[in-house]
Formats: C-alpha cells, structure tokens, sequence
C-alpha cells in the first residue's frame, strides 16, 4: 500500500484526493498539510490517522495541537513544517495541492526529498519552471500531473513524445462565454464563481473565468512537455469531456475523454502506470449527444496572450504574470478592483516588472513580491 502526503488537504484537490483514497482502499495517508482550516483538518487525522500534519498558519496549528492532543499525530506549523510534511521518509507520493506560488517551496523539498509528484500546483511550475524541472531530473523524479488537461496530455502523449507535434488545450470557457469586455465590467465575484461545469476552490474558479487558468496552464505544458508556447493551442469546448488533445506529426490527433471529475485525473496521478477501480460515474456518449469548438475572444479574455508573453519573455516573467494574478484576484473577490481590471494589473505589472534571467530561487519570490506590490498600488 502506497503511503501519500497530501499537501493541502482540506482544499478542493485535497478533499478529492481523499475521496480516492476512500474509494480505492489502495493508500495510507501519511501526512497532511492544510493553511487554516483547523476543524475539516481536525476531522481529517482522525479519520485517516496520519502521522504528521502541518497548519502553515501558526495561530491555527496552535489551536489544532489544542485538539488533537488525545491522538499521537505530530503537528508541525509554517512553510517548514509544509516542507516536512512533503519530504517524510515514509512517503511514496506527494500531492501538491497548495493554491498559488506558496506551494513551491514544498513541492521543490518533495522532489529534494525522491519523491513522486502528483502536481496539482500549477503555479509552481508556472512560476520557477525551469528550477523545478532541473531538480527533478537531477533527483530522477517523476512529476505527474493532476489537472485535468495536463492529465489528458499526458495520458494522449503516452510514449510517441519525440512525434508530438502539437499541444492543443481545451478550456470551458467559464461562465462568460459569449460576452463582450464591456459586459464584463460590472461582473461580481458571486457571478464569476458560477462555473458551468467544474466544481472547485474560488482562486481557480475566478482564474476561469477570466482564463487566466488557461494561460498559466499553457506555461504549465510549456515546462512539462518540452513545446515553445506556440505549438501550445488553446480552444473552448464547453461540454469539457473532451480534457485536451495532441497532434503528431502525421498529422493524427489523440484525445483524452472523461466526465467533468477531478478524482479521475488524481486517481491516474496516484496509481500510474496502473489504472484503478472506477472513482467516478462513466461518461455517457450518446447522452451527451454532440462536442462544440471555439476559437477563444482574445479581445475580451487578453490573459492568454498576456501569459504567452510572459513564456517567451523568460526569466521571472512568468511569475510576474503568476503573482499579478493572485494579488488581483484576492482585491476582485474583496470586492476592491473590477473583474476587467484582473488582466489589466497583470499587464501593468509585467510592463514595470525587471527582466531578470536566469532566476535563481530567490529572484523567483522578489518578482512574485514586486508584482503583489504593483497591484496593490495600481488598484
């Protein structure tokens, strides 16, 4: 039985993560990390009895040591502890599933540390791709990837990689398919977070809706499979069945289908180069009955060709863009900025950003730093 450190659990990956675990009966929990949720994380050790959890929030991890201490789990605290937690001997497979660049230091102590990723953070090979691929092929890691279209990808690519022609990424569209920019000037938070199809945290759903999620997913494949963001082609399929697809060079183009699940691709990330039990309900052909496609709007959704610049940009660009994006979606759902103005402080921010090269790690968070700082001011 495979032992898993899930890093943030009580997220939406999180909670899926340990709905496949319930399900397939295949793995031990072994440590758990979560930010400030302290009664689902709680809840969590004392059904799955891990060894080792961390609250990376000190004030919670106090409060939960406070609850926990009938049980013998040890509560660690902070980015360390999130570290610790991500590099336990004990453990075969780390799930990174922190929201945002705080999932980097982590994720990089697990691959530090030989273990198999099952990424579910985007963001850290958004924002220090380059870094993390490098480790990883240093450490002979095996970087899995849990989002759904990286899934497909990876899934489609299987081992014909040097014919890959062609990545071509599905998006839903969100839930303003259709509109104009100037219809999407009074937009809400309560109305962004209403996804047509996928049910997730709020940070991935607004990027959705704004398609930013698409961009930092094109930067994302960029990394994990060895394409120039120009062989990297975006299109809305808005019953999101089909998760995304590749072209070879002769021309043939492969597919990965599935029903709009998280757990399918989670289970894949945990089990490969097995296939497990069924986690979720099978996809129903004829009653989804036809497949649409569409070109984006790029004028009304400018995200995808802010985060293709920031790809070919290099250096700290691409977390320019990542951490741009962050700050500027927590002052949208604070109600503080416009939904419009999100991809216009990225754009200022990567405008006024340095163009450092050959970041190292450190130049990697000062950029991230910089463009929360130019947001803020902006806003």
């Amino acid at each position: 039985m495979k032992k898993i450190s899930v890093l943030g659990s009580t997220g939406s990956i999180g909670t899926q993560t340990l709905d496949v675990v319930d399900i397939t009966g295949q793995y031990e929990v072994f440590a758990l990390s979560a930010h400030s949720n302290v009664e689902l994380l709680e809840k969590q050790i004392r059904k799955y009895k891990p060894s080792v959890v961390c609250m990376t929030d000190e004030n919670a991890a106090s409060d939960l040591r406070v609850r926990v201490k009938d049980t013998p789990v040890k509560v660690l605290s902070g980015i360390d502890g999130a570290c610790e937690c991500a590099s336990c001997d004990e453990v075969d497979t780390v799930v990174t599933a922190i929201v945002g660049i705080a999932g980097l230091k982590p994720t990089l102590s697990a691959i530090r540390s030989g273990k198999r990723i099952a990424l579910a953070n985007k963001e850290t090979l958004v924002t220090a791709g380059e870094i993390v691929m490098r480790e990883a092929s240093l450490n002979n890691v095996e970087i899995l990837p849990v989002d759904s279209e990286h899934s497909a990808i990876f899934q489609s690519i299987a081992n014909q990689g040097k014919f890959l022609n062609r990545i071509i990424i599905t998006a839903s569209g969100g839930p303003f398919f259709g509109k104009t920019r100037e219809e999407l000037e009074n937009v809400t938070p309560e109305m962004a977070l209403k996804h047509p199809n996928w049910s997730m945290g709020a940070k991935i759903t607004i990027d959705s809706a704004t398609l930013v999620n698409k961009g930092l997913e094109i930067i994302e494949a960029m990394h994990l499979f060895g394409l120039p963001v120009d062989k990297i082609q975006p299109i809305v399929h808005r019953e999101s069945i089909i998760h995304s697809m590749v072209e070879f060079c002769d021309g043939s183009i492969i597919a990965q289908m599935g029903v709009a699940d998280m757990k399918l691709p989670i289970s894949y990330a945990l089990s490969y180069p097995k296939r497990t039990v069924p986690v979720c309900k099978a996809l129903d052909l004829v009653g989804v009955g036809k497949l649409s496609f569409f070109d984006i709007d790029y004028r009304t959704f400018p995200s995808i060709d802010l985060a293709k610049k920031a790809a070919e940009s290099g250096g700290v660009m691409c977390a320019v863009y990542n951490g741009a994006n962050e700050a500027a979606v927590e002052l949208f759902l604070g109600g503080k900025c416009k939904f419009t103005a999100i991809t216009e402080l990225i754009e200022k921010a990567m405008d006024r950003a340095p163009k450092t090269q050959n970041p190292e790690l450190e130049d990697i968070f000062m950029a991230d730093m910089f463009a929360r700082k130019i947001v803020k001011e902006c806003c």
